[in-house]
C-alpha cells in the first residue's frame, strides 16, 4: 500500500490534517539538502554542473564555493528564472537544455568528462534512469563526484514504514525550521513536478552496473541520496 495514493478515508483525513500543518510551517525539502551537497564536493572542486537547476537556488549556493557553475534545465520558465537570479554571479552559466542535450553538445565540442562534480536535486526522476546515470558518469572527470537527491516510491515494507515516518516527521521539521506560522503565503514560480517511478531498492539495483560502489541512503523529506565517485 502506498500511503500517498490509497483511498483509505482515515489516511486521507490524516493527510489533510498534516497538509494544513505543513502549510503553516513550510520548509524547502530540496534546499534542505544543499548543505549535504556542499559537504560532499570533492576537495579542490572548480567546476560543477547542476542538472535540473530549477530556480537556481543550488547554483547560487555552489557559486560561493567553486569557480565555475553550469546550471541546466529543460523548462524554459525555470531556465529564465535561474538566469535572472544568477545574473549577478561570476562564473555561472545557465542554459535551457536537458542532460542528454548537454552531454551531446559537450561531446560534439570535445569537452566532455571535465566536471569535478555533478549535482541533481529532485531532477533524476524526471529522466530515464539508466541513460541519465550513464550521461552523468561520462561528464565527470576521474575522481569527480555525482551527488543525487531524488524522490522514490515505497514498494517494500521498509519503504512504507519509512514513508510513514517521513509523513509524521515532516511537520515537526517544519516547526523547527519555520516556527512562525505562515498566514499569507506569497507564491513563487512553480517548479514542474512529476511522481517518481522507482523505489529506493530499484534505484540501488538499477544503478549498480552503471555506478559500481555508489552509496545510497534513505533520507528525510521523502528523499533518497546517491553519492558516487568516478574511479581515478
Amino acid at each position: 500500500m502506498d500511503i500517498r495514493t490509497t483511498p483509505n478515508p482515515v489516511i486521507r483525513r490524516a493527510e489533510r490534517a498534516l497538509h494544513r500543518l505543513n502549510a503553516r510551517h513550510p520548509w524547502d525539502h530540496n534546499a534542505h539538502f544543499h548543505r549535504w551537497v556542499l559537504r560532499s564536493l570533492p576537495p579542490g572542486a572548480a567546476r560543477v554542473l547542476d542538472v535540473g537547476c530549477g530556480r537556481g537556488d543550488l547554483v547560487r549556493a555552489l557559486a560561493g564555493r567553486v569557480a565555475q557553475v553550469d546550471g541546466i534545465d529543460p523548462d524554459p520558465r525555470m531556465a529564465l528564472v535561474a538566469a535572472e537570479r544568477c545574473r549577478d554571479l561570476d562564473g555561472v552559466a545557465i542554459r535551457r537544455r536537458g542532460l542528454a542535450a548537454h552531454a551531446e553538445t559537450l561531446r560534439a565540442e570535445g569537452t566532455g568528462g571535465h566536471y569535478d562534480a555533478l549535482t541533481m536535486i529532485a531532477s533524476l526522476h524526471h529522466m530515464e534512469l539508466e541513460p541519465a546515470l550513464a550521461q552523468a558518469r561520462d561528464l565527470l572527470r576521474p575522481g569527480g563526484r555525482l551527488l543525487v537527491v531524488t524522490l522514490t516510491v515505497p514498494r517494500t515494507r521498509l519503504g512504507l514504514l519509512w514513508d510513514i515516518g517521513d509523513a509524521l516527521s515532516n511537520p515537526l521539521i517544519g516547526l523547527v525550521k519555520h516556527p512562525r506560522p505562515v498566514r499569507d503565503p506569497v507564491p513563487g514560480p512553480s517548479i514542474p513536478v512529476q511522481d517518481p517511478a522507482w523505489s529506493h531498492e530499484e534505484l540501488r539495483e538499477r544503478s549498480r552496473e552503471i555506478l559500481p560502489g555508489a552509496v545510497l541512503h534513505r533520507r528525510e523529506g521523502f528523499r533518497s541520496t546517491l553519492r558516487w565517485q568516478k574511479p581515478i
